[in-house]
C-alpha cells in the first residue's frame, strides 16, 4: 500500500500532505486535528486492526450502542516540546490507569499498555511537528472508546471502537474565571460515575454550565447531591481553596469527583512548596466564614485542558468571594513550577515526563 509503513507493529498509512500549514496563528480549542489518528476494534474478546491512519471521518450504523445507551469513555492528556525541540507526554501512565477504570465502571474492555501508552508515542512521533513552541501552548491528546454492537438492546456491547486523536491548542481559559456554585442540579451522586471520564457525566452537566452562563459565570461549582454545601469539582476542573496558607481540596472518597492528574501533580507540587495540604469534604458554609475572615487568598481549578485556571469569582448562596490577580501567589507558582517541568527548563524530579 502506498506510504504504508510500520511503527513497533503498528501499520501507519501517511497523509500525502500535511494539513499543518493550514492553521491558523491563534488555535482555539479543540477545532483543529492533526494529519494522523490512530484507530483499533474490539472484536470477539481480542483488540485487532490496530493501525495509524489518515484523520477521517467514521462510518457508523445508526443502530450503533453507543448512539443509544452511551457506552463512552474519554482522557484528556497533553504533549509538549521542551526548549531542544524534544517532545514528551505529561503523565500518560496516570491517564492509562484512569481509562481501565473508567471502562471497568461503564463495562467495557481494558486496552493494553501497548496500543494505549505506545501506540499514542508513535501517533505523536509521526504527528509531532503538530506540537506548538509557544507559552500556555501544546499537543492535546484524545484518547475514546466507543460501543459499536449494531444492535437496539441494554446490555454491554460485544464491539469497540478505539481511537486517538491530536490537536494543537492554546489556552482553555483565556482570563480568570467567574464560578457560580450550583445548588440544585447534581452532576453525580454516591455510587454512580462520578469518578468515571465517561460521555454522560458531561452531556448531564451541559444545562446548568448554560443556566450559569445566563447568569455572566464561566462554570458551575458542581456540590454534593444530598446537601448542596460540599463543594466536588468545577465544570472540567478540579477545585482548590488556599484557605489560612493551606490547600484544601474536596477529597475522592465518595466517588463523585473525577482523580485528576493535573490534580495530584498540583498536590505534589504545594507539598514541593512546603505548603500543607488537605483532602477532606469542603463545607461552603464554613469556606464563606473564612473568606468573612480573610483567611481564603485563592481559589484555581486544575485540569489536563485547563492546567492551573485562577478564579477571580465565585458565588454561593448570597456570598460572592471575589479575588485581587495581584494578590494571588501560590497558585501561579504552581503553574510555574508546573510548567518549567513540562519545558525543560527544571529536572523533572517526579518523573512525570514521557520522552517521545
Amino acid at each position: 500500500m502506498n506510504n504504508l509503513t510500520a511503527m513497533k507493529g503498528i501499520p501507519v498509512k501517511k497523509v500525502e500532505r500535511s494539513k499543518l500549514q493550514d492553521i491558523p496563528e491563534s488555535i482555539p480549542f479543540g477545532k483543529y486535528f492533526t494529519d494522523h489518528m490512530l484507530e483499533a476494534d474490539y472484536e470477539n474478546g481480542e483488540w485487532k486492526n490496530v493501525e495509524i491512519k489518515p484523520y477521517q471521518p467514521l462510518v457508523m450504523s445508526p443502530s450503533a450502542a453507543v448512539l443509544h445507551y452511551g457506552q463512552s469513555i474519554f482522557e484528556g492528556i497533553k504533549a509538549y516540546k521542551d526548549k531542544n525541540g524534544n517532545a514528551y507526554i505529561y503523565r500518560p501512565h496516570d491517564n492509562f490507569r484512569r481509562f481501565n477504570i473508567s471502562a471497568e465502571r461503564i463495562q467495557m474492555p481494558a486496552i493494553s499498555e501497548e496500543i494505549f501508552i505506545e501506540g499514542m508515542a508513535k501517533l505523536i512521533e509521526l504527528d509531532k511537528n503538530w506540537i506548538p513552541d509557544r507559552e500556555d501552548h501544546s499537543l492535546y491528546i484524545r484518547p475514546f472508546m466507543f460501543a459499536t454492537d449494531e444492535q437496539i438492546g441494554v446490555k454491554p456491547s460485544d464491539t469497540y471502537k478505539f481511537l486517538i486523536l491530536l490537536s494543537p491548542t492554546g489556552p482553555y481559559y483565556g482570563a480568570p474565571m467567574r464560578i457560580y456554585v450550583e445548588e440544585k442540579y447534581t452532576r453525580a451522586a454516591p455510587g454512580g460515575v462520578g469518578y468515571a471520564k465517561t460521555a454522560g457525566n458531561y452531556a448531564s452537566s451541559l444545562f446548568a454550565t448554560a443556566e450559569a452562563r445566563r447568569k455572566g459565570y464561566d462554570q458551575v461549582l458542581w456540590t454534593d447531591a444530598n446537601e448542596h454545601k460540599y463543594a466536588e469539582e468545577i465544570g472540567t476542573m478540579n477545585v482548590f481553596f488556599i484557605i489560612d496558607g493551606k490547600g484544601v481540596t474536596p477529597d475522592l472518597s465518595t466517588g463523585t469527583i473525577l482523580e485528576g492528574v493535573t490534580r495530584d501533580s498540583a498536590i505534589t507540587l504545594l507539598k514541593d512548596m512546603g505548603v500543607t495540604v488537605e483532602e477532606k469534604r469542603v463545607n461552603l458554609d464554613e469556606v464563606v466564614e473564612a473568606y468573612k475572615a480573610g483567611k481564603v487568598t485563592e481559589i484555581f481549578g486544575t485540569g489536563t485542558a485547563a492546567t492551573i485556571s485562577m478564579i477571580r469569582e465565585l458565588k454561593y448562596k448570597d456570598t460572592v468571594m471575589t479575588f485581587n490577580e495581584d494578590s494571588w501567589k501560590i497558585a501561579p507558582e504552581i503553574k510555574r513550577r508546573m510548567d518549567a517541568i513540562k519545558n525543560g527548563s527544571a529536572p523533572d524530579i517526579h518523573g512525570w515526563m514521557y520522552k517521545i
